[in-house]
């Protein structure tokens, strides 16, 4: 297992602990904070290619951690590199308080790539875990891919979440049932964490897996992010991981959702653009940064030794 740094932002560079056992492990550190203040929050294509451009690659795989949850959309060409080195079919355990399904043109959004993602030939579904937030409420009103789900190439499965409402219909899948003019999910509360491990485990049917870890599917006991967050512990996830590793073979890996304050390049209006949009879906406290790198570190921490364990 190879371990890449991704410095997009200034989300990990005061983790001095994490940082510490990330150099000890052999960590690769790549600065692309410069082209991070571009692509923060979303990105059009060429801004994105420059910044794929400048992506390592390695015969073994790579566990990226890479910031902000402001860059979950460059999970999309890490999967792109991944895809374009070997043919071989996977599968995503995405693992998010956000579904990331969203329709974006001309680039990706942080709450679009799961569509770039379905797009590579090689994924063979997309499974993502421990939505709470609001997304589900309308999801057609928020651009939700849908579509996706009720073919079964996304499938779904929030931490705890109430019926959603829409107009068309979708049928049934394994993470959901529609019942009218709702849609009924398969929370991962609804059963038991043994009960539960062993139907997602169900619901993989290739031999090597993908993960992407967006750290707001935790409870703020456990980090800080620059989005609201879900429910599920940090023994909860890395249990999971574990459970997943000793199974599949994990190709590869990301972890995101480190806090940093939000910082844009671009024009006058691109960044007035982003600063009204996460005025309206983000948190607007700023938290003392010395106090969340610490906190952060500690979740990068258990992470980082979950996947040594079963990516090594």
């Amino acid at each position: 297992m190879r371990i890449e740094l991704l410095h997009l932002d200034e989300g990990l560079t005061h983790q001095e602990a994490f940082l510490a056992a990330a150099e000890n492990a052999g960590a690769y550190a790549l600065d692309l904070r410069d082209a991070g203040r571009q692509v923060r929050l979303w990105g059009m294509d060429s801004q994105l290619g420059s910044v794929k451009s400048q992506l390592s690659t390695s015969s073994e795989p790579i566990l990226t951690f890479m910031g902000s949850g402001d860059f979950h959309h460059v999970t999309a060409l890490l999967l792109e590199r991944l895809a374009e080195a070997s043919a071989e079919p996977f599968t995503i355990i995405h693992f998010d308080n956000h579904p990331d399904w969203v329709r974006f043109s001309g680039g990706m959004h942080c709450g679009s790539w799961v569509n770039r993602g379905l797009a590579i030939p090689s994924v063979s579904k997309i499974v993502t875990l421990g939505v709470c937030s609001h997304d589900l409420r309308f999801p057609e009103c928020k651009g939700a891919n849908l579509k996706a789900m009720s073919e079964g190439r996304l499938e779904l499965f929030p931490f705890a979440h109430s019926p959603s409402r829409v107009w068309n219909n979708y049928g049934e899948g394994a993470g959901f049932t529609q019942q009218g003019r709702l849609i009924h999910w398969r929370n991962m509360t609804n059963q038991d964490d043994k009960a539960f491990l062993e139907f997602l485990q169900s619901r993989v049917t290739t031999e090597n897996i993908y993960i992407t870890v967006d750290k707001d599917v935790l409870d703020v006991k456990d980090v800080v992010t620059n989005w609201d967050q879900g429910q599920m512990r940090l023994p909860q996830l890395t249990a999971i991981i574990k459970s997943l590793g000793s199974k599949y073979h994990i190709i590869g890996a990301d972890v995101i959702g480190d806090y940093s304050a939000p910082d844009y390049a671009g024009s006058g209006f691109t960044r007035l653009k982003k600063h009204a949009e996460i005025y309206l879906d983000q948190p607007r406290q700023r938290p003392d940064l010395k106090q969340t790198a610490v906190k952060n570190a500690v979740s990068n921490l258990a992470l980082l030794k979950a996947f040594q364990e079963v990516m090594a």
